[in-house]
């Protein structure tokens, strides 16, 4: 059993997987050199542990969403496809459903396009979609569904 996190621990965790959640951001809307792009896949992961110290079922569902958009942007369609299905895991798991559960179906679509799965990709698009339809905040739907628009088969295959 791990110890319990005294106040100061938690607060620390908390600013840093926020802190590394927007550098990846950060990271994501520029163009990058390959260090960078090593970067990105660090801090990530760092996030998404920090959250796990410290955050909600949804913060930590985010989190492995945040990883598997990663390596769907640096075209790794296996670990982009192991993170998406944890998020979709935790969530049913936790019983969590509009934004975090709508955008893990995204992920996994996204990693299901990149591997060129393409009947799978249908089907997480529709339930992407579904999901999507029922989260309540506006300005996060409509982000879903600009998000969707983006994924497209994977050429070639």
């Amino acid at each position: 059993m791990a110890r319990r996190l005294t106040r100061a621990e938690r607060n620390w965790h908390r600013k840093m997987a926020a802190s590394l959640f927007n550098e990846v951001w950060r990271l994501l809307e520029k163009k990058r050199t390959r260090e960078e792009d090593m970067r990105m896949i660090h801090a990530a992961h760092a996030s998404r542990f920090h959250w796990g110290e410290v955050g909600t079922d949804a913060n930590v569902a985010i989190g492995e969403w945040q990883v598997s958009h990663v390596y769907a942007v640096l075209k790794r369609a296996e670990p982009a496809t192991y993170h998406a299905r944890s998020a979709i895991a935790l969530c049913k798991d936790r019983g969590l459903a509009d934004f975090p559960l709508a955008f893990a179906y995204e992920a996994l679509a996204r990693a299901d396009a990149l591997a060129g799965r393409k009947r799978d990709l249908g089907s997480h698009l529709a339930l992407a979609r579904e999901a999507g339809s029922r989260i309540k905040d506006r300005e996060d739907r409509d982000l879903l569904l600009r998000d969707l628009k983006s994924i497209h088969p994977a050429s070639g295959r």
